[in-house]
């Protein structure tokens, strides 16, 4: 946890004191407009294990999918939450929070922005995870019938963190709920609200392929060679220039892999509003800067090659021409004399010129 934050060497050891003490605040888990892709990346944490963080760590006292209550016995638990806890307790939200019709998302009679309001508005902090929680996610693209918002825009002025993701990386979220039982507090944030150890670098610049897109070596078409060889895979769609977070230094099902290795092209599923600014999915970004980009190595090669050639013949027909200009018997300009006139910086032969 301390390498996914980013922390020095010497944090490792309050982390592990502080997880020892097994302080244990209460949490709870909102699924709303969503499908469940969030929680399902959840159960796949290993460092801490989710058994650990519901068992060891939290008071993880509501989640439907894990819980083993149901109907009004699952209810009374979370009205007791937020009655008997309230401003101490962490609420994760997963999905978007529909604002037309309740019948969208309605758990218990209540609206899913109803028990977003109550149980965001009396927690200590809000943990927004996946892009659904973040910005709305895919049902918020027109025509959104359901009039689906995020999390902070249906309760505002919270102490919000945003884990961006479709889904989220468990690791990132594990860390973030390891940081606030280790400190107190939620790590620095980004414009969006965005924990920076996991939003703070561009995909492009971590990615293992980044050396391809720079010599100008790219797949042209999935089955093609350079598909094989592991070329960037920019001209088939990949999102990686203008999204951030850590997907190539973390990973994914306990860091075995991530979608780039994996053969396929990032979707920059943890920017804002993706869902609308990144597709289609296929498609390449328009004008990304870089060296390389809709060239080859090879042909950057002989371009400078022939550029150079270009150079020393337009130097030699330049010199031919001034030997023909020359009067006969003249000395050939460009000597030391010639180079230093007027400059001070080549000594001069014989009394210096009147002027």
């Amino acid at each position: 946890m301390a390498a996914v934050l980013g922390l020095p060497a010497g944090a490792a050891a309050q982390v592990a004191a502080t997880l020892e003490k097994k302080r244990r605040p209460v949490l709870v888990w909102l699924e709303l407009q969503d499908c469940a892709g969030n929680t399902e990346s959840m159960l796949r944490s290993s460092h801490p294990s989710i058994t650990e963080l519901v068992l060891s760590f939290f008071s993880w006292e509501y989640h439907e999918t894990i819980m083993a209550a149901a109907g009004k016995q699952a209810n009374a638990v979370l009205d007791r939450v937020v009655h008997e806890d309230a401003g101490k307790y962490l609420a994760i939200v997963e999905g978007s929070i529909p604002t037309g019709n309740p019948g969208y998302c309605t758990i218990g009679g209540r609206s899913a922005l109803d028990i977003a309001k109550q149980v965001c508005g009396n927690a200590a902090a809000v943990i927004a995870v996946g892009s659904c929680a973040f910005d709305g996610g895919p049902q918020r693209s027109a025509p959104n019938p359901t009039g689906a918002i995020s999390v902070g825009e249906a309760v505002p002025n919270l102490n919000l963190v945003n884990m961006g993701g479709c889904p989220h990386n468990p690791a990132n979220t594990a860390a973030l709920l390891v940081y606030w039982l280790t400190y107190g507090r939620m790590p620095a944030l980004d414009a969006h609200k965005r924990p920076l150890f996991a939003y703070g670098h561009i995909i492009h610049d971590q990615c293992e392929r980044r050396a391809n897109f720079d010599a100008g070596r790219f797949v042209e078409r999935w089955d093609d060679d350079g598909a094989r060889r592991g070329y960037c895979l920019y001209k088939m769609g990949c999102k990686g220039p203008q999204g951030t977070f850590n997907c190539p230094v973390v990973r994914w099902n306990d860091g075995t892999s991530w979608p780039v290795e994996s053969g396929h092209g990032c979707a920059a599923c943890a920017s804002y509003r993706f869902w609308d600014t990144a597709l289609p999915l296929y498609q390449r970004l328009p004008g990304v800067p870089g060296f390389g980009v809709d060239i080859t190595a090879g042909k950057i090669g002989g371009w400078m090659t022939a550029g150079v050639a270009t150079g020393l013949a337009l130097h030699g027909i330049a010199s031919a021409a001034r030997s023909q200009m020359r009067p006969r018997g003249e000395a050939p300009r460009g000597g030391p004399t010639e180079i230093g006139r007027g400059s001070g910086l080549v000594e001069r032969e014989g009394p210096p010129e009147k002027s």
